[in-house]
């Protein structure tokens, strides 16, 4: 069950980190960094299971590919996003999170414009 090794791996990492916290912070950080980038690794494979499901199901279900595409690339705008802002608060800097959080959000907002635009045809065509 990996869910026992990723839940090791922080807890291990955890109290590496309280206790270098206060005599070496730099290897805080870079323990922290590297033990989210190894919980990210082992994530990533199931992630790519559920892509392929959901790729499969949208194939099945005759939906546009590329509105299919569209909500996987900010899904996983959204996840690198919060990951990079997570790093970023761990580091202790708050602005630099926000600033990663906001430009998220513009580049999703962006990407779902083209969505956003064929709702509002499809509604336009069923109002008399």
């Amino acid at each position: 069950m990996e869910i026992f090794q990723i839940v090791g791996i922080g807890l291990v990492a955890t109290m590496m980190i309280v206790f270098l916290k206060d005599q070496k912070p730099e290897f805080a950080l870079l323990i922290s960094v590297a033990t989210s980038i190894i919980i990210f690794y082992f994530v990533i494979d199931k992630f790519q299971v559920v892509v392929q499901v959901l790729t499969n199901l949208a194939k099945n279900a005759n939906v546009d590919f590329i509105y299919f595409t569209t909500i996987l690339k900010i899904i996983g705008i959204a996840y690198v996003v919060e990951f990079g802002a997570q790093i970023s608060r761990d580091a202790g800097e708050e602005s630099i999170a926000s600033k990663i959080e906001l430009g998220g959000k513009v580049i999703i907002m962006v990407l779902g414009l083209p969505i956003l635009m064929a709702l509002m045809d499809l509604i336009i065509k069923i109002l008399p």
